[in-house]
């Protein structure tokens, strides 16, 4: 079974302060959900094309359907909540090869 990934990356943070409380909320739900961090960076090391020098975090999951329901877990939608209009981000999940 392939592996899957979500994938963050910033381009607006609003509210540091709002940012901060959706990590204190979201990490511990996505750790308890079988995500495991792989990158957690406030800004790239470098960007290229049209790569903005943002923060970007990768998580992965043992399998597409376990990353679709950490998403969608309780505990993540109220980081989520906390989160609101905070930022602008590109957030996906991709299945692994």
């Amino acid at each position: 079974m392939a592996k899957a990934y979500w994938i963050s990356c910033y381009q607006t943070i609003r509210d540091p302060e709002k940012l901060a409380v959706y990590a204190k909320i979201a990490a511990p739900a996505i750790l308890a959900a079988g995500g495991r961090f792989l990158v957690r960076a406030n800004a790239p090391a470098k960007v290229y094309e049209s790569g903005v020098m943002q923060r970007t975090v990768v998580v992965e999951f043992d399998s597409l359907a376990a990353a679709q329901a950490a998403r969608d877990a309780a505990g993540y939608q109220e980081a989520l909540r906390a989160l609101g209009d905070a930022v602008e981000r590109d957030f996906r999940i991709v299945e692994g090869i």
